[in-house]
């Protein structure tokens, strides 16, 4: 039987429960003594005044299935399009501007997009490269209209300002969004959500962190503010560029907790590292935040220990694993990891990233670079053994858009008619039934004596008190490879040589790292635009090989 499920039903829902409750708080501006002036809706208006876009984006045809490229910033016009989007049936297509210009144009084109909603920057660059938008016929800018043709959101929304929408039925198979992929470790896809996978994630979220009808919600990273209004809870949209989080003012932040009582905080490791080094040095407390939620990248334990100095005892640092395809799926507490996981980290055990979520349910299989066509139970690694880490539950998504080859790579299916989504990270499982995870399968070394994951290798030299982060790396054909270490100081180094031998003395005195030879100092990471925290590792191997060879 067809079962129907819509997130804006959800929204319809908390505008019901919580008619007068602030849904979202938006820094408008600042007055001449540098308060914050704050725009603001609540429940019911969010709820109405989205009804009143969706009738206007009904009006000139986009509607049920109509994919749609989506350029708004978060703020009060991205809540309102998002949820007019779902109201109709429509599916946002999502891109991560910092991927770069011309990736990103890639990705839209090839997502074959029918209608554009963007700020007016984004219909400029539409403007100037024509060629990616030749399958889309409807145009809306959410701001104001230059010299391109289409409609204005305004102009939407006036032409039906008490109009009562009732969403479409759309069913949990049916397509919700398509959201990108950073391609951090190979080219960008295209992950298709239905309605099944994001009611799974709201379910999910809101029972794993407990989260109440009370709450208040910073959500830095914009894609994560989508579900607040689903789950009840206010969305105080940050003062910050969501696309440079490393670079983000720590005042504004803990300005907007301290301004709204905020209860619950998503922070990219980038972010947490800025501001709880400030927060720490200036002896800064947080005592409103009931968790911080912390993905993205792997999240170091003294990044935990310093942000945690702003909380409260029983406040926890939460540090959920999952990918764009499938989250959250695994998840721990900070205070598990500081009183026990940490020091084995250290020791280059992996990062523990916890226990399944729910009844979500992980396998750790054999290395294998090529496709699995069925699940087996033979491909199973035992317990304490480097496995490849797949999922399966009700939240992951089941393919890609328009892409059979990464649907081969990164899909199981199994007889009960779901898939297994390959994570393409690598983790062994414990005897408590925690994953700790090792690294990119992509970016592990084989020498042909020993394979070498990053993350286990790399903790050995982040104990040294100048290194700020490194990044394992091989030279050389698969199988035959020589593993060169990339290290990063927290500033700059007066003896580079007398440097580079303390490290080499600390690699040999662990047996993980006794045969890396080559050490170098790189004193700026190329890393991702979204979370600076993710290493590109291709990058450096080509460093590499110019130094080595």
């Amino acid at each position: 039987m067809t079962r129907h499920t819509n997130i804006a039903q959800s929204l319809k829902q908390s505008a019901q429960i919580y008619p007068f409750k602030q849904a979202v708080v938006y820094p408008a501006s600042r007055d001449n003594a540098g308060r914050v002036l704050y725009s603001q809706m609540t429940f019911r208006q969010l709820d109405q005044q989205s009804d009143s876009l969706a009738t206007g984006l009904t009006s000139i045809g986009i509607g049920r299935g109509t994919r749609t490229i989506l350029m708004v910033p978060p703020g009060m016009e991205f809540f309102l399009t998002v949820f007019a989007m779902f109201k109709v049936g429509a599916v946002p297509v999502v891109v991560d501007p910092g991927m770069g210009i011309g990736r990103m144009l890639q990705c839209l084109a090839q997502s074959r997009p029918k209608a554009f909603i963007g700020i007016e920057k984004a219909h400029v660059l539409r403007t100037l490269r024509p060629g990616f938008f030749k399958t889309v016929k409807r145009w809306v800018t959410v701001g104001r209209k230059w010299f391109w043709g289409g409609y204005t959101l305004n102009q939407l929304m006036s032409k039906f300002p008490a109009a009562p929408f009732k969403p479409a039925q759309t069913t949990e198979s049916e397509t919700a969004a398509i959201v990108f992929t950073t391609g951090s470790t190979g080219p960008a896809k295209g992950v298709v959500y239905t309605h099944g996978n994001f009611e799974a994630q709201i379910r999910q979220i809101q029972s794993h962190f407990k989260i109440s009808p009370d709450e208040v919600d910073l959500p830095t990273f914009p894609l994560f503010a989508l579900f607040d209004p689903a789950l009840g809870m206010t969305a105080v949209i940050p003062d910050m560029d969501p696309t440079k989080p490393a670079l983000v003012d720590p005042v504004k932040i803990i300005e907007a907790i301290e301004n709204h009582g905020v209860t619950n905080m998503f922070a990219s490791p980038a972010l947490l590292n800025r501001v709880g080094k400030y927060g720490q040095e200036n002896g800064i407390k947080l005592p409103s935040l009931r968790r911080v939620v912390s993905a993205g990248a792997p999240v170091s334990p003294a990044n935990i220990e310093q942000f945690s100095s702003m909380l409260s005892n029983d406040t926890q640092i939460h540090t959920p694993y999952g990918a764009t395809e499938a989250v959250p799926i695994i998840s721990i507490g900070s205070h598990e990891i500081l009183s026990e996981t940490r020091k084995l980290s250290e020791q280059g055990f992996g990062i523990c990233v916890g226990r399944p979520i729910a009844d979500t349910k992980i396998k750790l299989i054999k290395i294998c670079d090529e496709p699995i066509t069925q699940i087996r139970d033979n491909l199973e690694v035992p317990e304490s053994q480097v496995g490849e880490i797949t999922v399966k539950a009700d939240l992951v998504t089941e393919h890609y858009f328009n892409n059979s080859n990464a649907d081969l790579m990164a899909k199981i299916p199994d007889p009960d008619g779901k898939v297994w989504h390959r994570m393409g990270d690598l983790g062994w499982k414990d005897s408590k039934g925690r994953i700790w995870f090792c690294g990119r399968k992509a970016h592990r070394v084989e020498t042909g004596k020993q394979t070498l994951f990053t993350v286990p290798v790399e903790a050995i030299f982040n104990n040294h008190e100048k290194v700020y982060r490194s990044a394992l790396t091989g030279v050389g054909p698969k199988n035959r490879q020589v593993p060169v270490v990339f290290v990063e100081p927290c500033e700059k180094i007066s003896d580079e040589k007398q440097f580079i031998r303390e490290l080499s003395d600390l690699a040999r005195k662990n047996p993980l790292t006794a045969g890396i030879e080559y050490i170098f100092i790189e004193y700026k990471f190329p890393v991702d635009i979204r979370h600076n925290s993710k290493i590109f590792r291709e990058t450096l191997a080509i460093k590499a090989r110019e130094l080595v060879e």
